[in-house]
């Protein structure tokens, strides 16, 4: 047999030996060695590491924006990601427009529907509830299911005018009249309170910007411990994600939740064209090198951006290194070295140990770093 491409001599992040086959964008064989040829071959020379493709569940790429957009490739195959799901930057009145575009994209593209019709065309969304239509919602549903994997909402004051918890009350309903489809919720300043925000979130819920720096956080900065209602949430199985962006990553939380053994399930970037050139996010490589000084186990951030969003938005084909998934791989390096990060307040560790993408693999077809 002669398969598309084959991956010789890499290795997982375990440093097991593994070889990988592609034929027609799929996983058909993994193995320890492969004897078969290909049309195409890559030798990593025992050199880089394996994994399944990484997935960064909350951007904004929506190109035709102007509050927060990026190009899908600039921070997906450019960067080792392979596959980006957008998080509610167009709502039901545009988001067929952001997917004629998507589609032209090497990086795959999903969307997150924005509870609000225009999604994020100006700060304050969520200000005028009549721009929630839970019918036009579910019709883009409908209309691409494949494209549209869920909803978000954004939880804050600069977002929520006078309007407290109604709005996300409303994205609950839109969740259960829709399948219970995944629902992102976005956090940051008061009103509505955090405590408020997770009592009416449920099991499986997305909390975006778990481990932000700000009072309306989970950190309660008298007694330096997490609040017992940001536990009882992650208890019940409300899915913390990373979420940096530009405000919204602070070391010293995340720190204190992984010593009290709170660790997000998913690690996203936030990202758009201001914070990829200007930082502090720039990529998810950058996001994941901040996890692990935190302690995160290489092992253990690998799973959070493959393996843990494919479940938590139903990608299954994705996040995966199994005969029968998509042939979307990311090939790395993690080397020793020296490297200063830098939080959305401003406060720095240094990395000693750098990661780096070097192929992109999208679909079986191969892009260099």
């Amino acid at each position: 047999m002669t398969y598309d491409l084959l991956i010789k001599n890499g290795k997982t992040i375990d440093g097991e030996k593994l070889e990988i086959a592609i034929s027609e964008g799929k996983i058909v064989k993994t193995a320890v060695s492969i004897a078969e040829d290909a049309k195409e071959i890559i030798d990593l020379n025992g050199a880089a590491f394996i994994s399944a493709g990484w997935i960064d569940d909350h951007v904004h790429c929506f190109e035709k924006m102007t509050l927060y957009y990026d190009f899908p490739d600039e921070i997906g195959v450019k960067k080792g990601v392979t596959t980006v799901i957008d998080a509610g930057t167009t709502g039901a009145e545009n988001i067929h427009e952001f997917y004629d575009l998507a589609v032209q994209a090497r990086t795959n593209v999903y969307a997150l529907a924005n509870i609000s019709k225009w999604g994020i065309v100006e700060q304050d969304e969520l200000a005028d509830l009549s721009k929630i239509k839970e019918d036009l919602v579910r019709k883009v549903l409908q209309e691409l299911p494949d494209f549209v994997i869920g909803i978000k909402a954004r939880m804050s004051k600069t977002v929520i005018g006078e309007n407290g918890i109604t709005p996300l009350e409303m994205a609950k309903k839109i969740q259960k009249d829709n399948n219970n489809l995944p629902l992102m919720v976005h956090i940051g300043s008061a009103p509505p309170e955090l405590d408020e925000i997770l009592a009416n979130m449920s099991e499986g819920d997305i909390l975006t910007h778990c481990f932000n720096g700000k009072p309306n956080g989970i950190l309660d900065k008298n007694t330096g411990k997490i609040k017992d209602f940001a536990w009882a949430a992650f208890k019940k199985g409300v899915v913390f994600d990373i979420g940096h962006g530009t405000d919204s990553f602070n070391f010293e939380v995340a720190e204190t939740a992984f010593k009290e053994g709170m660790l997000a399930e998913t690690i996203s970037t936030d990202i758009y064209i201001r914070n990829r050139e200007n930082g502090p996010v720039y990529d998810l490589a950058t996001t994941m090198e901040k996890l692990r000084v935190v302690g995160y186990e290489w092992a253990d951030i690998l799973k959070k951006v493959t393996a843990a969003p494919a479940e938590k938005f139903h990608l299954n084909s994705k996040g995966q290194l199994k005969e029968g998934f998509d042939g979307d791989l990311t090939i790395f390096t993690i080397e020793e070295g020296q490297k200063t990060l830098t939080d959305s307040n401003g406060f720095t560790r240094e990395a000693k140990e750098l990661i780096t993408p070097v192929k992109t693999i999208v679909g079986g077809v191969v892009y260099d770093n």
